[in-house]
């Protein structure tokens, strides 16, 4: 009896022990050991839309730099890319594998508005940390675990008239969209610019992103009499516009999204219209051809860690992307926790990289309000007509 009553006593503290360590490692946080950070993101590198499927690629370029020299605090960057094909679905399944089977710490980039948004609440219900979501749709903002870095398509819209207006003295102005959120955001950017200098829109005029045809848009735009149009539409749409336009005689300014500023793609797909037109486009990164000591820092990392890439506008887009993101690891220091990393994101302030200014605080994860105007030169060419600038207007 006197054994057994020992033998009991003995057995609670154990109980305590192994009920606490139990505890202790499920609460260990996820996405992180003493050696590595785990970091995820999805794009397209196969399908109709794998040439977006480079910004990816572009962010593991930044962390193989950084892996290179040793990591960060210490620990290596693991990173994870699941190809969605552009398609909602596959999104959400590889988010989901990277999150219960991977344990990923964040999500940098991800491109497309309809793929992140059909994610957007998983993550969020997850507390996941997501780091600059490629796409400049309202509908991204604020969420505490969402920290945007791609400037909206209201102020994309406004830089475009505002440079129509203000620096090359357009009078008659129309709009070619895609017939969207993306294409009615950067409308009311358009119009609230109009606004300020009492001018309307000649035309606004819809496209659904599985259209080829597209004379019947194009004898609208050119009955419109516009001198310039803003372009709200996808690589295949523009190119089509663009041929329909010059094959009918109608030769306008062309002012594209800065989704379409990957000039030597445009050039290509349109057999060098895109040169020929000087078609102007707004940007969300410095030039690509800059002589800067940070720009030529990644294009010799790509000569050494990725020969087979393309140095083009869409791989720098995930090296702008990946750059806070790095930037709030190495603030938040060794002792790395979830919770620092978001304090470190939410102190970022007047960080520049190769993208626009960014600072974000606890109260607002908003993107930049700033964007460069370029133009296509006559060989293929960025030429920087307008820096940095940040549109002053609000949204109402």
């Amino acid at each position: 009896m006197k054994m057994k009553r020992i033998l009991t006593a003995l057995a609670v503290p154990l109980l305590a022990l192994f009920l606490l360590a139990d505890t202790g490692f499920a609460q260990r946080e996820r996405g992180f050991d003493d050696k590595e950070i785990r970091i995820g993101q999805w794009g397209p590198q196969t399908g109709p839309a794998a040439p977006w499927g480079a910004v990816a690629r572009g962010s593991k370029l930044v962390f193989d730099m950084v892996n290179e020299k040793g990591g960060i605090h210490g620990r290596q960057i693991r990173y994870f890319i699941r190809d969605d094909q552009y398609n909602p679905s596959q999104t959400m399944a590889g988010v989901r594998e990277l999150v219960d089977r991977r344990g990923v710490l964040a999500f940098v980039g991800g491109v497309g508005t309809a793929p992140g948004m059909a994610v957007q609440s998983y993550l969020r219900q997850n507390e996941i940390i997501w780091v600059g979501v490629c796409s400049g749709a309202e509908a991204f903002q604020d969420n505490p675990w969402q920290w945007n870095m791609w400037p909206s398509y209201f102020d994309d819209g406004s830089l475009l008239a505002k440079f129509a207006v203000e620096n090359k003295g357009y009078k008659k102005i129309a709009l070619f969209y895609q017939n969207d959120d993306w294409g009615m955001d950067a409308m009311k950017g358009i119009n609230r610019r109009l606004k300020e200098h009492n001018m309307e829109l000649v035309a606004a005029v819809p496209v659904e992103p599985i259209e080829r045809d597209l004379s019947s848009q194009i004898a609208r735009l050119q009955s419109s009499g516009a001198e310039a149009i803003i372009g709200i539409v996808a690589p295949t749409q523009a190119a089509i516009a663009l041929r329909t336009a010059v094959s009918v005689g109608f030769q306008p300014q062309w002012l594209h999204s800065y989704n379409l500023c990957d000039f030597a793609l445009m050039n290509h797909i349109t057999d060098g219209l895109w040169a020929r037109e000087g078609v102007i486009t707004s940007a969300f990164t410095d030039d690509p051809n800059a002589d800067t000591p940070l720009m030529n820092s990644y294009r010799e990392a790509v000569k050494k860690l990725a020969p087979e890439e393309r140095w083009g506008i869409f791989y720098m887009a995930g090296i702008v992307v990946a750059e806070p993101l790095v930037h709030a690891l190495e603030k938040a220091g060794p002792d790395l926790s979830t919770a620092a990393l978001r304090d470190a994101l939410d102190s970022i302030a007047d960080f520049k990289g190769i993208g626009p200014r960014i600072t974000w605080s606890k109260e607002s994860h908003r993107p930049p309000r700033e964007l460069q105007i370029w133009q296509c030169g006559p060989n293929g060419e960025t030429i920087v007509v307008q820096d940095w600038i940040e549109n002053e207007l609000s949204m109402e």
